[in-house]
């Protein structure tokens, strides 16, 4: 995946959320080439999202449901690879704490914690893209293939050959 996402609609500023912001996002084919070449995967022949953004007790609630086609490569063939996505998300959205502007990042590991909104905006775009790459099988294998591993040979080890020749030697010795 390249550094940033497409853009499938601007980012939300904090004070244009109100009471809800809803978003109905279906990209165009162009866009979802774009997409799919952010993704790494071969086609992107479908894909909308619904998503609401509600202000929440701690800060904001996105939340949404996404579905598409995506056509990726089998792991063992590289042929197409048909995958049905549907993805339901929520997540949780909190804003940054003002004054630690720092070039360091923290990695919390808990699931639950909330994303933390930089700049006073909301990238939904980005919280959208991250939730379809998320839900696309990492491992895609056409139906049938089965992987089969080469034939060994009798000696694999580079040494193999001295081998041979220190038995010679042994035989002329004795």
């Amino acid at each position: 995946m390249s550094a940033e996402p497409p853009v499938l609609t601007e980012p939300v500023r904090l004070n244009q959320i109100g009471e809800k912001r809803s978003f109905s996002l279906k990209p165009d084919a162009e866009m979802r080439r774009a997409i799919s070449r952010w993704l790494g995967i071969l086609e992107l022949p479908a894909f909308e999202a619904e998503v609401q953004l509600v202000p929440a007790h701690s800060g904001w609630r996105l939340s949404g449901k996404l579905s598409g086609q995506a056509v990726q490569a089998c792991g063992l063939t590289l042929e197409p690879v048909e995958e049905t996505v549907r993805e339901s998300f929520d997540l949780d959205l909190v804003e940054a704490p003002e004054g630690e502007e720092t070039s360091e990042v923290e990695i919390t590991l808990d699931e639950n914690a909330p994303d933390l909104v930089t700049d006073g905006r909301i990238d939904v775009s980005r919280h959208v893209l991250e939730h379809l790459s998320l839900a696309l099988d990492p491992f895609p294998r056409k139906p049938g293939a089965v992987f089969e591993p080469p034939e060994e040979t009798a000696e694999i080890s580079p040494f193999a050959v001295l081998k041979d020749r220190v038995k010679s030697r042994d035989d002329d010795a004795g």
